[in-house]
């Protein structure tokens, strides 16, 4: 018997659960007009921000393949030799002195820790091929710096390394569309984050709501049975209200 009351209590308690969690659902969908208008007005925020607030920054790339003295051709070895010696030549891409000569070639108005804040170096797994990304507000202004720098480096891994010469791949290219930031992007995120704040504001709005609105809502929570209930038209209330504010002019104007 007492296994059986056990298992009707879960029972019970899981209902209650599923009711809950039922009822929020059905919050969420009577506010849900509410929370789209909250989400589309949260992205065309982030729109905005996003185009006008954020600096468009543009992307030029620059590759260069470095070739070892060991032979004209390239072998297993070499190829292994090489791909092994490649993180030491994209250590060698921002090292001060390549930054030094480009910010003195280029005349530009920055330090080596800012140029070097605007490059990245990547290689595609078991080749020699340096890729150089500069980044700026200027594309004209990021070609020159890649192709500056695919120069500068090329010296450097030529004088440090002891290889036969670096060849370029691809110059620098002008780019014209900017590579960040991503609008739509942010545009969904703006929308997301707004529906999500609204979702919440209405959850915990309704979880801390403990009026009575129904008679079942006596019944539910405190457990007495409801004889009778009174609607209440609409507009009942705020002509109450009028009525409340007459009286009490005409007992102002009385003791007056």
């Amino acid at each position: 018997m007492v296994e059986n009351g056990r298992i009707i209590s879960r029972d019970l308690e899981d209902d209650e659960i599923s009711i809950d969690l039922l009822e929020l659902f059905s919050v969420i969908l009577r506010k849900l007009h509410v929370i789209i208008i909250v989400g589309v007005l949260f992205a065309v925020v982030a729109f905005l921000g996003t185009k006008y607030l954020i600096t468009p920054l543009y992307t030029s790339t620059t590759k260069m393949y470095v070739l070892s003295k060991e032979s004209d051709t390239v072998s297993y070895n070499d190829l292994v030799t090489g791909t092994q010696l490649t993180k030491d030549y994209m250590e060698l891409v921002k090292s001060r002195p390549v930054l030094e000569k480009t910010i003195a070639q280029l005349n530009l108005d920055m330090t080596a820790e800012d140029l070097a804040d605007m490059i990245s170096v990547t290689t595609p797994e078991d080749t020699r091929i340096l890729t150089v990304s500069v980044r700026d507000p200027e594309p004209q202004t990021a070609k020159a710096i890649a192709d500056t720098v695919r120069e500068a480096v090329g010296v450097q891994i030529t004088q440090i390394m002891n290889v036969d010469s670096v060849n370029t791949v691809e110059e620098g290219n002008l780019p014209e569309k900017p590579s960040s930031p991503n609008v739509l992007k942010y545009v969904f995120l703006g929308g997301a984050f707004g529906c999500f704040l609204a979702a919440c504001v209405i959850l915990l709005k309704f979880l801390l709501d403990d009026t009575i609105k129904t008679p079942d809502d006596v019944e539910k929570y405190l457990g007495l049975s409801v004889l009778a209930s009174v609607p209440i038209q609409p507009g009942a209330q705020k002509a109450k209200k009028k009525q409340g504010r007459r009286s009490a002019k005409q007992l102002a104007r009385n003791r007056k």
